[in-house]
């Protein structure tokens, strides 16, 4: 496999996708019942469609008023960009059926007299680092995540007239000896005003593709294989085009097809959800072991029982000729790593309403905050891992 060569392709999509509107609706009712009470229990969806929004899910915790909440929605769709006919922060139909969560998962997760708190469902999480960029993360996502944030960013700015919010990016590099080489093709597809065309569109967004992707890696590329609106004008996008949910991005969200996923989505879960919290301390995990030079690549599986608080198993997978540490490495994250729910969230601090920023652009490879956001992404435990 060393030998081989390989193209590979990952995605992104813009905060103004319909799903990652969905998520960042969700995520604003977990940071919402945080802020409130750091042990709320939230677990919220949110489905988007032609100017209406529609909220369901279970909560345990401190009473917030609908009409707060729905204010709340309309300042997300707000910062998002849209005020158009068939999506508007101003005009959209919002709709909230949250409720009370179910007693017998209470019973399963709370923790009582000797017993610790379990995992608030079974499932298995991942963690993934490699040291194909700065961030520890893959390539292919990071830079399609990293064109999609700066256009953002200008759209937001100013700086970038005529581009509307839901855009979509993909990324394909060729790897040699799995390490990546160079970007054999990128597409961009953005949503537009009716008063640009084909040719302004694509003037307009070539610039971010040399913002973020380095120079090396894009000296051979065919301006052949840079594909812009490919299908021609992309004016009706976000909900009113096609209808969002939450979760339905997770492979976006996480490694882009680099690692293995498990499945569950994050957004819309309080951090007693194990889908959310497991995967971020298996990120924790991944990224200092790479941190320590132990290995050019990690991957770590945990899983979970509902209402057991110890991870089931723990499994490690390192680079090629890497196989004689994993041992090693187990113990050392056996002695120093408390992987219960409640360790898990003492450990990162996950009990802050600090969820809805994760909702675009990534979980991983993000920078951490004073503000306790990406608290998974620091490497303050690399040391530990310098076998």
């Amino acid at each position: 496999m060393q030998n081989n060569k390989y193209l590979f392709t990952s995605e992104s999509v813009s905060e103004g996708h319909p799903d990652k509107v969905c998520d960042r609706i969700s995520d604003m009712v977990v940071d919402s019942y945080l802020q409130k009470d750091p042990e709320a229990r939230v677990a919220c969806e949110t489905l988007t469609t032609t100017n209406k929004v529609v909220l369901a899910g279970e909560i345990r915790g401190p009473k917030i008023d609908k009409d707060e909440l729905i204010t709340k929605v309309r300042g997300c769709i707000k910062d998002i960009g849209y005020d158009q006919d068939g999506f508007s922060w101003k005009t959209a139909n919002i709709e909230t059926f949250l409720h009370e969560q179910s007693t017998d998962i209470a019973m399963g997760v709370d923790s009582k007299d000797n017993k610790d708190e379990g995992a608030g469902d079974q499932g298995i999480m991942f963690g993934y680092a490699c040291n194909e960029t700065d961030e520890l993360m893959p390539a292919p996502i990071h830079y399609s995540h990293k064109i999609l944030r700066l256009m953002a960013e200008d759209r937001k700015s100013g700086k970038l007239n005529g581009i509307e919010p839901d855009s979509k990016s993909q990324v394909t590099m060729l790897y040699e000896k799995e390490k990546p080489v160079k970007v054999t093709s990128v597409v961009i597809s953005t949503q537009h005003s009716k008063d640009l065309n084909q040719e302004n569109v694509r003037e307009a967004i070539i610039p971010y593709i040399k913002k973020s992707i380095p120079e090396n890696f894009l000296t051979e590329l065919d301006p052949k294989e840079i594909y812009i609106n490919p299908t021609g004008q992309f004016i009706i996008g976000g909900p009113d085009g096609d209808t969002g949910l939450t979760g339905r991005k997770i492979i976006v969200d996480t490694y882009g097809g680099a690692a293995p996923h498990g499945g569950g989505a994050f957004s819309g879960k309080d951090p007693t959800k194990v889908d959310r919290s497991a995967a971020y301390a298996a990120r924790y995990l991944a990224k200092n072991i790479v941190a320590a030079g132990l290995s050019e690549k990690c991957l770590i599986q945990l899983a979970y029982a509902i209402g057991v608080s110890k991870p089931l198993s723990i499994f490690l997978k390192l680079a090629d000729g890497d196989e004689g540490k994993i041992e090693k490495v187990k113990k050392i994250i056996n002695e120093n790593f408390n992987l219960s729910p409640r360790g898990i969230r003492e450990m990162l601090r996950l009990n802050n309403p600090i969820y809805e920023i994760t909702s675009a652009y990534g979980h991983f490879g993000r920078k951490h905050t004073n503000k306790g956001e990406f608290t998974w992404e620091k490497t303050d435990k690399a040391d530990l891992f310098k076998l």
